[in-house]
């Protein structure tokens, strides 16, 4: 493919020789003339390794090449990659300045016209926010083109996965390829870009794709920040916290895993919140400050809360509740957020009935009885003896369990709306009822 790449810094440089070593036909594109001299003369402007030797083959060959007018670049290309920088702005906000000023250049360009019945694509490899592509450069491509998006031009968002030091090797061996796609015309072209390397492709809608990023880079930043407070803290008790971390790290079910990374309901339980509150109050003694630990609970706390201003933002009073015990399958309440969901509900004052299969006010004891007697000392009253008493009381139902008489009751349309904690299995489906919310979409 001929394939245009403006900005060549990090990712665009490295994206355009890579590119280029697989057999595309690439020219480069910058407003810093030194960058497109270095290229021009088969040397890389970053420091990285093997882009050296590779923009240099790539040169000799005469698959890349790099040039500062736009006009030209479009012309040579029926694929345009937008690898241009997203710095932050002073107050944390993203930057859209250079994104907005290329796109509306490609645009200029492709209002003068390429081949005749060709339809160029735009692909934005750029990081930036869910809602920056179709929001903000699609309008301004179309207003430049005097086109429709998806139809007389290609759109896609393809973010990067390329580490620093490694990049030219995660081009070539990535972890994953994602194209957000405002059509499957566009789609396919990029696809057509990377064919042959290795690794899952995910077509997905362009917000999509634009989040995918930031989920990458937020969970990156989130381990490192996990692992060096959880070693602080090692070190402060005495303990080898590499050691910790190998044993950690061997777990492939719990911990290095899918599990617990489904966007859902707040956690509880008999061992999450006391050991948080453990480990916290030990850095706390020790002087070692760990405020990603710290806000682990109250994190949770203000999840539980979303909950219950859904509630509120229905403006009805009666309310039910499906699920009691702090995960299905189970009748533990010990600092279950279902139950700390429903003693909030109960304070505002409203009209409440729950269901929950495995929990019987008659069948508890022990610590289950005496904290429910302690936390909701109401709940004989609130509790249901059935699926249906719950749903014939209510105006807003909470669905927190998986249970399958509670799913395969609950209605579509006219009823109450239903407010989805646990993401229900046709969920999709809901989404188009105006009287479905879900907690975590």
């Amino acid at each position: 493919m001929r394939v245009s790449v403006f900005g060549l810094g990090y990712v665009g440089c490295v994206s355009a020789a890579c590119l280029a070593s697989m057999g595309h036909e690439v020219i480069g594109v910058d407003v810093n003339q030194v960058k497109v001299d270095l290229v021009n003369d088969g040397k890389a402007p970053v420091v990285e390794e093997r882009i050296g030797e590779l923009i240099a083959e790539v040169v000799r060959t005469g698959a890349l090449r790099a040039t500062g007018d736009v006009r030209e670049a479009i012309m040579s290309s029926e694929v345009s990659l937008v690898c241009v920088g997203t710095p932050s702005e002073p107050n944390g906000s993203l930057c859209t300045t250079y994104l907005e000023r290329v796109t509306e250049e490609i645009g200029a360009a492709l209002a003068e016209g390429p081949e005749q019945g060709s339809r160029h694509t735009v692909v934005f490899r750029s990081t930036m926010l869910p809602g920056t592509c179709l929001n903000l450069l699609v309008p301004i491509l179309e207003k430049s083109v005097g086109g429709t998006a998806g139809v007389d031009i290609g759109v896609a968002v393809n973010p990067e996965f390329l580490r620093e030091g490694t990049s030219v090797r995660d081009f070539f061996d990535p972890p994953k390829t994602v194209i957000g796609e405002l059509d499957p015309a566009s789609g396919d072209a990029v696809t057509a870009l990377y064919e042959g390397l290795p690794g899952e492709v995910f077509r997905v809608p362009v917000p999509a794709a634009e989040a995918i990023k930031y989920a990458d880079n937020a969970f990156h930043g989130l381990k490192i920040g996990f692992a060096n407070e959880l070693g602080a803290v090692c070190q402060a008790l005495g303990v080898d916290s590499h050691q910790v971390m190998d044993v950690f790290l061997a777990d492939r079910k719990l911990n290095i895993s899918p599990a617990y990374l489904r966007p859902g309901f707040a956690f509880g339980g008999s061992c999450l919140p006391k050991d948080l509150r453990s480990l916290v109050h030990a850095a706390q003694r020790a002087d070692v400050s760990v405020p990603i630990l710290a806000h682990v609970l109250p994190s949770n706390s203000d999840h539980l809360q979303r909950a219950v201003d859904l509630v509120e933002r229905t403006g009805k009073r009666r309310v039910g509740l499906f699920g009691l015990s702090f995960k299905p399958g189970t009748d533990d309440l010990r600092e279950s957020p279902l139950v700390e969901l429903a003693e909030r509900l109960f304070g505002k004052g409203y009209d409440l009935k729950i269901y929950d299969a495995n929990v019987s006010l008659s069948r508890l004891i022990g610590a289950n009885r005496e904290y429910i007697e302690t936390r909701l000392p109401h709940l004989a009253q609130l509790l249901a003896d059935s699926v249906d008493e719950v749903l014939e009381h209510a105006e807003v139902c909470l669905v927190g369990s998986s249970d399958p008489a509670v799913i395969s009751a609950l209605p579509h349309g006219d009823g109450p709306v239903i407010v989805d904690l646990i993401r229900l299995p046709d969920a999709e489906a809901r989404r188009a009822e105006t009287g479905y919310v879900g907690l975590a979409w």
